[in-house]
């Protein structure tokens, strides 16, 4: 049975400022590298092998990618990268740090924002949006190779992560919106040569 492993990147400099990141590209923080080295040792310590790694383009996604491959000594690992699995574009709100954003829009407008499925930011993209383009990569690019009972990995966002989750988990819009992912936490799922989900485990 094949492994699909998901990682949100550990945290990065914006995170740690409470900035809307997207599709800005800021390095992990010293606390971000931790996460990852963390992570990489647990999927050592488990004895994970994996055949390819997915990330974004983005920077905090590659490192911690990277680092975990260092960790389990797979640096000379495939690794494919694509925008389709970058963060949720926050438009207007990128670089905004939250607190003033809700002063200027408003606390209920900004959480709208954030945690509606259907409803993106001006300029930007809304959880619905991103689901468009994850998860028809997933089907095309990620999909086939767990039918192939391959090991994979995918080091991506928060809100990419999310849209895939509703797609792995059978989660209903709303149910989606409300899913927490912490950083640098390896979530395993096992998946059998019909593509279908027979267990999902956190590794901590």
């Amino acid at each position: 049975m094949a492994s699909l492993v998901l990682v949100r990147h550990g945290q990065s400099l914006w995170n740690e400022k409470n900035l809307f990141t997207g599709w800005k590209d800021p390095n992990l923080t010293e606390k971000g590298e931790k996460e990852a080295l963390q992570a990489g040792l647990v999927l050592k310590d488990s004895g994970h092998k994996f055949h390819i790694m997915f990330t974004s383009v983005l920077l905090r996604a590659k490192r911690t990618g990277n680092i975990i491959l260092q960790e389990m000594a797979q640096e000379n690992l495939k690794i494919v990268e694509n925008e389709a699995l970058n963060e949720r574009n926050y438009g207007d709100l990128s670089g905004l740090n939250k607190d003033d954003a809700r002063k200027k829009w408003g606390k209920d407008q900004v959480h709208q924002w954030r945690r509606s499925f259907y409803i993106a930011p001006p300029g930007g993209e809304s959880l619905k949006m991103t689901a468009e383009r994850v998860i028809p990569y997933y089907k095309e690019n990620i999909l086939p190779l767990l039918k192939e009972n391959q090991e994979i990995i995918v080091v991506a966002h928060g809100n990419s992560l999310r849209a895939l989750i509703m797609k792995l988990d059978a989660l209903s819009p709303e149910e989606i919106v409300g899913l927490e992912i912490p950083t640098g936490m390896p979530i395993c799922y096992k998946i059998n040569i019909e593509g279908k989900v027979e267990n999902k485990d956190f590794l901590e």
